[in-house]
């Protein structure tokens, strides 16, 4: 095996020719003109200014800052918000097939990309229209980088066991606390934070905030060292009597559960689109390698093993593409089936990415075809945005009521 990166690392064309031959007829009959169009273009962006970039931030462990730019340069951080706040209005399907484009070429990247609109969209769903047009477009642009304040030390998938408090005062309210694991929460100029307004209150005393990182009292740590997603940062928040304008309230006290529940709708498309990226790069670099070992006629036994992740591809984009199809007719979409989404395309990108390294035996190891990465980006994708075991409770749950309900 050449030391030497893959065609499809160094050269568009390449890149553009081996990712179409899983443009599938059966999913592609499902999408609509522009939605095409959006995949399109963000494809053409990724091969050219995002994934030539991949490797080496994964090996240097430097932020994504350039291919982020890139992408929203060319107007794809606001694909699911109105055009007064520099977006396009277009589908929560057209976000997911750039989701999964933008992953495809680089995970890293798709991370930080779908936090800007993790941060913007709870100010859309329940902030002023003041906030929204002194925000998001930031956000949407990438002059500023956002994150989404919920995970604490002791309070991950359990928001009602949150322990940083909002007090409140004649002029707002006053923050204290810490959050951790937050994506970008080295850079963030733009936080939505969830804090407790009343402990006793558990769910009903959760109340969302909008942030400024630059205001005093904000801290940010140090970004983590992590196995996978090198070129995002994953870092601490803290809040140190940071005071909060009551106007920066989204929605009202109390709401933040609502607010959480609304917007992890979204996030959870995200990372079923990371899962479905993830599984056709596997694919693809897998399919690279191989034929650079052994010619264009592979052995059966590869051969079948792709063709086996071939269907399983499909299976996961034709879910994710019909739930958030549904999630555009209805935002109100039932959370297990959000959770089957989450989980199954997740689970599909970490267990692509296994067998892809199998397949390549000693081979698979090596950095230069970029399958191990593969490998290390998917597994946190089945921890955030609600573990895959959180998932399968609430999936569960939905079924036992739905079997009382018939009792």
């Amino acid at each position: 095996m050449s030391a030497e990166p893959l065609d499809l690392d160094r050269d568009p064309k390449a890149y553009l020719a081996l990712h179409g031959l899983l443009d599938e007829p059966a999913s592609d009959a499902l999408l609509t003109e522009r939605e095409r169009e959006v995949r399109a273009r963000t494809r053409d962006v990724v091969a050219h200014e995002v994934a030539p970039r991949a490797a080496a931030l994964d090996e240097r462990h430097e932020f994504a800052h350039d291919s982020v730019q890139a992408l929203a340069r060319a107007g794809l951080m606001g694909l699911v918000f109105p055009e007064h706040l520099g977006g396009t209005g277009d589908s929560n399907v057209a976000y997911a097939l750039a989701m999964e484009e933008v992953t495809a070429g680089c995970a890293a990247t798709s991370l930080v990309f779908m936090t800007q609109m993790h941060a913007a969209y709870p100010i859309l769903l329940a902030g002023s229209d003041a906030l929204a047009e002194r925000y998001v477009p930031g956000l949407l642009d990438g002059s500023v980088y956002g994150s989404l304040g919920i995970t604490e030390p002791d309070a991950g998938s359990d928001v009602s066991s949150l322990k940083t408090t909002a007090v409140p005062g004649p002029d707002g309210y006053r923050l204290n606390g810490a959050k951790t694991f937050i994506t970008t929460g080295d850079k963030a100029g733009v936080i939505i934070c969830f804090a407790t307004t009343d402990k006793s209150l558990g769910r009903a005393g959760i109340t969302a905030f909008v942030v400024d990182g630059t205001w005093d009292g904000v801290g940010h740590g140090q970004p983590f060292v992590k196995m996978g997603m090198h070129g995002s940062s994953t870092a601490e928040l803290f809040f140190d009597d940071v005071q909060v304008p009551r106007d920066h309230v989204l929605g009202e006290e109390g709401q933040g559960w609502r607010v959480v529940m609304s917007s992890v709708v979204k996030s959870r498309i995200s990372a079923a689109a990371q899962g479905v990226g993830l599984a056709r790069a596997a694919y693809a670099r897998t399919l690279a390698a191989l034929t650079r070992l052994h010619g264009r006629r592979l052995p059966d036994e590869h051969t079948f093993a792709l063709a086996d992740l071939r269907g399983r591809i499909l299976q996961g984009r034709l879910l994710l593409h019909a739930v958030a199809r549904q999630v555009d007719a209805d935002p109100h979409v039932a959370t297990g089936l959000i959770g089957i989404m989450k989980q199954s395309c997740t689970d599909l990108g970490f267990q692509a990415s296994v067998e892809a390294v199998r397949m390549l035996g000693p081979h698979g190891d090596l950095t230069v075809l970029g399958v191990e990465r593969c490998l290390r980006d998917a597994k946190v994708t089945q921890i955030y945005d609600g573990t895959n075991e959180i998932q399968r409770l609430l999936i569960g749950r939905e079924t036992t009521r739905a079997m009382e309900e018939l009792a």
